[in-house]
Parts: structure tokens; C-alpha cells; sequence
């Protein structure tokens, strides 16, 4: 590792002017090697769902992959994230193991959420990712209500919500930000703007299509970053970020990116046109980091071969995984319906009489 990570290095100083030239070669790659991990996860778990080894929903982070690495890599490990229930990239790149991932989208005991919440509902304490969220929008009433605990413990955490676009025309977007707003609460509100409210164009859901430009209604900074450039995500999040963090100053970040796919695995995307796929296909921030690591000497073409072999290992060990893990038990239906006992609480299953 040692010779290559030198190798790396002579051959990004020898590139002058480069873009990449103030990033540490290993980072760039490790970002690289996040994305096409998450990119081969999500592809084993489309594969999954039309096998019927998946059930419920399943929405993938395809085509968003810059943008999910890059929110990531601008927080520690001690913020929090709630995100909405296109969440599996984000869950791996928080730092959850992908075998537990795949396994919780295959309703086993050794998932994230021990194979209760499935595809759209993924939780793990400690990695501090608390939930996605089926209900759109659902997720920004409760961030912001763990920003204002934060700020009443007297904490350094910081808050990040990710949301998609069309979770801004619902009423929890507008009370969550005017609140976080007047009481200074140290969260950070992402939308993850792929175009489309699931087939309907933001142009004709959002009388405002910039949507950055709503944090302005509440005195709150906003801007908009193309999503399919990792590092431009990274630092747009990290500054943010930063100053929640030290000013208690919330903000409203825009990233766009195409998803590849339709809104869920059983959406074939017909409502695009062959123009409007060729050009997401096109922007594809995968292969555009990987050209953009070649260009600039960061790693040739045998290197990243490397890792893409290597993150399709992984993303097949992640179904082994899951596949090898046990089904919950039928007798554990019914535990977690309430965090503490209740007097009268039934557990009768369909098929069971009323009265014995």
C-alpha cells in the first residue's frame, strides 16, 4: 500500500493544474471506491427485489452516488442523519456494515433494524443514522427536533436532514425551517434534487423549481451544488456544516443529480424522454470521477479495475450475507409495537379465534 499510495502521489504532483491536485490521492480514491460500492450494492439489491427475495418498497440512491458520498464525508462520526427512504447509500457510507444493510432489506434478524424495517426504514444507533422515513417528509419535524436537543444540552453535534424535492411543498418543510431558524438550531436541511417529484417534474410541482431559494423566506442562508461532483458536495456540506456547528446557524443545501432509475425498482421511468436519459446517463458521477481520477493521474486503469472488482466482492458478500441470516421468528410479531408494556395489548394473529 505504501509504494502505491507513493506512486499516487508522484504522478498527481507531475500533473500541474489539475483540479484534484490540493485532494490527497487516497482520499479521492476511497471515494471512489465508496461509490462504486454503493452503486454494486444497489444493483445486487434491484436484483434482489425482482427475485421476490426483497420485499415492500425499494428506492435506490443510482445516479446519486457523488452526492451521498460527499454529504457523508463532511460530517463525524458523532452528527446525526435523518433521511428520507431512499437511504441504503447513505446508510453504508455512515459507516454500517453493507452485509447488515442488504440484510434488513431482506427482513432478517442481523439487518439494522433486525429485519423490521426493511428498504425504507433503516436505523442504527450507533452510527447516529435515526431512520428513514416512509412518510415523505417525515423525517424533518423529528431532525429538527434532535437539533433543538442538541442546542439544550449544549452539545457540538450537528444535525443533517436529506429529503428529496418534493418533500418542499409540504407544511412540516415550512414549520420545520421557520423554527430552526428563529431559535438558531444547529442543523443542516438537504434536498436532493433528482427532477422529479417520482414522475412529476419539479418545473410543475414547485411554483419556485430553484428550491435553494426558499430558505431566503426564513432569513436562512441556502445554495445549490451539482450533486454529481463529490467534492463539490463535500465542501458546500462540510462549510455548512462547520458553521452549524459553531454558530448554531441552520441552512438549506440544494444538491442535483438525475437518479438512473425510475422512483422505485418497479417504476420503469416511462415519463422520461430518450434525451432526458441519454443526458442523466451522461452525467454520470461514477464514471465522471473515475475519468476525472484517470486525467489527473490519481490512479490508472488497472487500479481502479481494482476496486471496482473489489466493491462488487463486497456487494455480493453483503446477499450472502443476508441470505445465510435467520428470519425472525413468528413469535416476535408483535415486540416492538410499544417501547414499554401495555395493559391489554393483543397479540392475536389473523387466523387466531377472538374468544377461546
Amino acid at each position: 500500500m505504501a509504494t502505491r499510495t507513493s506512486e499516487r502521489a508522484r504522478r498527481t504532483s507531475a500533473k500541474a493544474g489539475s483540479p484534484l491536485d490540493a485532494e490527497d490521492p487516497e482520499t479521492l480514491c476511497e471515494y471512489f471506491r465508496r461509490m462504486v460500492l454503493i452503486r454494486r450494492f444497489e444493483e445486487r439489491a434491484a436484483q434482489g427485489y425482482t427475485q421476490a427475495k426483497i420485499g415492500g418498497y425499494c428506492h435506490l440512491n443510482l445516479g446519486e452516488e457523488a452526492t451521498v458520498v460527499g454529504l457523508m464525508a463532511a460530517l463525524r462520526p458523532t452528527d446525526y442523519l435523518f433521511a428520507n427512504y431512499r437511504e441504503h447509500g447513505y446508510a453504508i457510507a455512515k459507516g454500517i456494515a453493507p452485509g447488515r444493510v442488504m440484510a434488513e432489506l431482506y427482513g432478517r434478524t442481523t439487518g439494522t433494524s433486525k429485519g423490521w424495517g426493511g428498504s425504507m426504514h433503516m436505523f442504527d444507533r450507533d452510527t447516529r443514522l435515526l431512520g428513514g422515513y416512509g412518510v415523505v417528509g417525515g423525517q424533518v419535524p423529528l431532525a429538527t427536533g434532535a437539533a433543538l436537543a442538541i442546542d439544550y444540552r449544549g452539545g457540538d453535534e450537528v444535525v443533517m436532514c436529506q429529503m428529496g424535492d418534493g418533500t418542499t411543498n409540504i407544511g412540516a418543510f415550512h414549520e420545520s425551517l421557520n423554527i430552526a431558524a428563529l431559535w438558531n438550531l444547529p442543523i443542516v436541511f438537504v434536498i436532493v434534487n433528482n427532477g422529479l417529484g417520482m414522475g412529476t417534474v419539479v418545473e410543475r410541482s414547485s411554483a419556485e423549481p430553484e428550491l435553494y431559494k426558499r430558505a431566503a423566506a426564513y432569513r436562512m442562508h441556502g445554495e445549490r451544488v451539482d450533486g454529481n461532483d463529490v467534492l463539490a458536495v463535500r465542501e458546500a456540506a462540510r462549510r455548512l456544516v462547520e458553521r452549524a456547528r459553531t454558530e448554531g446557524r441552520p441552512a438549506l443545501l440544494e444538491t442535483v443529480s438525475a437518479r438512473l432509475k425510475g422512483h422505485s425498482v418497479v417504476d420503469p421511468a416511462r415519463y422520461r424522454t430518450e434525451a432526458e436519459n441519454t443526458a442523466a446517463r451522461d452525467a454520470d458521477p461514477v464514471a465522471r470521477l473515475r475519468a476525472a481520477l484517470i486525467a489527473a493521474q490519481v490512479a490508472d486503469e488497472d487500479e481502479l479495475a481494482g476496486i471496482e472488482t473489489d466493491a462488487r466482492a463486497e456487494a455480493d458478500a453483503a446477499v450472502s450475507f443476508a441470505e445465510a441470516s435467520p428470519h425472525p421468528d413468528v413469535s416476535t410479531l408483535f415486540d416492538y409495537t410499544y417501547a414499554t408494556p401495555v395493559a391489554g395489548d393483543s397479540r392475536r394473529l389473523p387466523a387466531d379465534p377472538l374468544f377461546r
